[in-house]
């Protein structure tokens, strides 16, 4: 097995992200390996410092790199030889069996869909993230940010593809799926959900358990939630910040600790050919080791394979 991350990529690289796979490492098992991706010049000291065995690791030197402001397709485009491009090529090829980076995430989207292309069937992917539950265990939430504007077909088909994550990954049994809106009546919402509702309510590819409102995203009412990817990010950016706050105010709380991004790695692109994993821009040593580990779930699970036989 081989897992791909770029070293370059995020605003504490290279190393943060050097630390992090470090840190991977020591819970990777045999015949698990880690392929480091950038300019291996800025790897090697990090590594001595940390009297870190380079053979321990494989690499893949790029000298260039994608900011996080730059244009996401002119940037794959102009920059073949960055991190992010690179490790796709590696992914397409068949090299890596999957691919994570804390960079431009707008740039590993472009990418994703441009190498290992969307999965026959699926109309867009999306990305999903880790909802801690009061009662304890978790959730999932999706899309949060790939897509601002969805079709009511979309959202279905997000349905499908959290319940198979739920389900593999976070060992849910059955999954409950729900569609978040502004009032749990059949009626409720905009034109999107209202159009959206009747689908859900009718398909049998998901366990479909009707509306959600904001305030049961940390309940046991439903394992995942769907939105389109404008209300879900707003959300996940304002759950983010309950940890936040909860440090600013000294206050300690285990419930609100389970909202630190740290404890659960990236968001995993859902949908295309590969396991593909965007870290947050402000990844720490631990958010990437739990960000490779979130990929090697990825593939031992075979949730790709699972997916596209879920829409062949």
């Amino acid at each position: 097995m081989k897992i791909g991350l770029d070293i370059m990529g995020g605003d504490y690289a290279p190393k943060a992200i050097v630390l992090g796979a470090i840190a991977a490492h020591q819970s990777l098992n045999a015949g698990e390996h880690l392929v480091l991706i950038g300019d291996t010049e800025q790897i090697k000291p990090i590594l001595a410092e940390e009297g870190f065995n380079p053979d321990h690791f494989e690499y893949v030197h790029t000298d260039e790199v994608i900011g996080m402001g730059e244009h996401p397709t002119k940037a794959i485009v102009q920059k073949p030889n960055s991190s992010i491009a690179v490790g796709f090529n590696l992914l397409k090829e068949g090299k890596l069996d999957s691919f994570a980076s804390a960079g431009n995430s707008g740039a590993m989207l472009v990418g994703a869909v441009f190498s290992v292309k969307t999965i026959p069937g699926i109309i867009r992917p999306c990305l999903c993230t880790i909802l801690p539950k009061i009662k304890g265990g978790t959730g999932l939430l999706l899309d949060v940010g790939a897509n601002a504007d969805c079709k009511p077909d979309i959202l279905l088909q997000f349905g499908v593809l959290g319940s198979l994550y739920a389900e593999n990954l976070l060992q849910i049994n059955d999954p409950k799926v729900a569609l978040m809106n502004i009032g749990e009546e059949d009626e409720k919402g905009n034109m999107l959900s209202m159009a959206t509702f009747p689908l859900m309510k009718d398909t049998n590819l998901f366990n479909f358990v009707g509306n959600v409102e904001g305030r049961d995203l940390f309940n046991e009412k439903a394992d995942v939630i769907v939105c389109d990817g404008f209300t879900g990010n707003v959300m996940l950016k304002l759950a983010e910040s309950f940890y936040v706050l909860t440090i600013k105010k000294g206050l300690k709380d285990e419930f609100f600790d389970r909202f630190n991004y740290e404890q659960y790695g990236g968001s995993p692109v859902l949908g295309v050919n590969a396991p593909v994993v965007i870290g947050h821009g402000i990844s720490s040593p631990l958010a990437v080791k739990n960000m490779v580990l979130q990929s090697r779930e990825m593939i031992t699970t075979g949730l790709v394979e699972k997916i596209r036989m879920a829409f062949k």
